[in-house]
Order: structure tokens, then sequence, then C-alpha cells
């Protein structure tokens, strides 16, 4: 009967003995420390110098895309209508009105058969000549802007690469000073921010490259998409300024 109360009076004392070194253990270790998450300017600003020509490029790269976009679709598209209207005013010799829906209609084919009616009564050579220079000006107009994107679809992963090596080599040197002090193994903290710097410039450089180049070859499609256009609706103004000429 003793016992059984000494064991009683024991074991609580034992397993609150038990939780109290539990207790201090977990409050003797160190808490894991959490990595803070890196916005996108913290990772632009731990790229180095070469971000900033980087992150020129980009800037020019969007605002080429973007507007040149906007500007070729606007000068592809048209009144499905219009060359059969100009037909019609130059069948019923009505000049006045086919120049007036030229003048009202904003597209490089209105313009280069405004610069053709003004030519009519001139031989057919001088009109397809006249017609031509026009669509020549237009040409560069929707090409504008295109060189600097192809630019940039160039320099961006060059210059990417350039802070690879520059990154490379501060690790390197790093490397060496903390060797050249301590002669002691190289830490992973001393290869860590070179390593990071060119990665970083890497991944920013190949991002702009590739959305550059792509926009590039989508952009130059839709050019050449509007130069057919232009072309073929030239074409069908001066057949039909022979079918006039014939006729009469």
């Amino acid at each position: 009967m003793l016992n059984s109360i000494l064991l009683q009076i024991v074991s609580p004392s034992a397993g609150d003995s038990a939780g109290a070194a539990t207790n201090a253990l977990s409050n003797a270790m160190p808490a894991t420390p959490v990595a803070a998450p890196l916005s996108v300017l913290d990772l632009a600003m731990k790229g180095g110098y070469v971000m900033i020509p980087i992150g020129i490029c980009s800037i020019i790269a969007v605002y080429v895309i973007i507007e040149r976009f906007m500007a070729i679709r606007k000068a592809s598209q048209g009144d499905i209508n219009f060359m059969n209207n100009i037909r019609d005013f130059i069948h019923n010799d009505n000049i006045a009105s086919a120049q007036s829906l030229c003048k009202n209609t904003t597209s490089p084919v209105a313009r280069m058969i405004e610069k053709g009616i003004s030519r009519i009564g001139k031989p057919l050579a001088d009109i397809e000549k006249a017609i031509e220079n026009v669509g020549n000006i237009e040409i560069v107009k929707l090409e504008k802007g295109m060189s600097a994107l192809a630019t940039c679809a160039s320099a961006a992963p060059m210059l990417g690469f350039l802070g690879t090596v520059m990154g490379m080599v501060r690790a390197f040197y790093d490397m060496k000073m903390e060797w050249e002090r301590t002669h002691e193994s190289i830490s992973i903290g001393v290869l860590s921010g070179g390593m990071f710097e060119a990665m970083i410039t890497t991944v920013a450089g190949l991002s702009v490259g590739i959305l550059a180049l792509i926009s590039y070859n989508v952009l130059s499609s839709m050019i050449k998409k509007a130069i057919f256009k232009m072309e073929s609706s030239s074409i069908e103004f001066l057949d039909l300024l022979h079918e006039s000429s014939s006729k009469r």
C-alpha cells in the first residue's frame, strides 16, 4: 500500500521533469531562418551595372512592340469596299469623288491610290512610278522602329552574357582575396554574390532578347501582309486605268 502511494507521487514529478526538459530543449534550439521573398526590383538591383542597359533595351522593346503593333494593325485595316467604290467612280468619270474618298480614308492604300488619281491623264508609266514612290514611303513608315527592336533582340542576350562573365570574374576574385586573407577553405557565401549576379543578368538578357525576337518576327509578318495588300491594290488600280483608257 505504501509503495503504491509513493509511485503515484513520484510519477507526476518525473513527467513534469521530462516535460520541462523537453521545453527547455526546444527553447534552446535556434529558429530556422525564413528567406524573405525577392521582388523583381530587388533582383534587378542585385544584377549589377549591366542591368541598366538591359533595362533600357526592355523599355525600348516594349515601346516599339506596342506602338508598331497598333500602327501596323491600323494600316492593315480598311474598308473592304474601298477599291470597289474607286472602280465605280473611275468608270463613271467621277474623279473628284474618288479623290475625296481617298482623302477621307486613312490607310497606305488610300494614299497610293490618291497619288495615282492625281496623275490621271498622264502616261500609265508615270502613274505607276508615282504610286511606287508613295508605296516606298509607306513601307518605310511601317518599318519605323523595327531596326531598334532587332538591335534589342540581339544586344540583350549579349549584355546578359557579359554580366555573367563579370559575375564569374567577381566570384573568382572574391575567392582569391578570401584565400589570401584566411588561407582556409572557401565558404559558399564568398561565391554567392558573384554567382547570383551572373545568373540574374543571364535570365534578364535572355528574357528581353526572346521577347524582342518573337515580337520582331510577328511584326515583320504583319508588315509583309500589309505590303502585299498595297501591291495588289496598286495593280488593281493600274488595271482599272488601263481598262478605262482602252474604252475611250
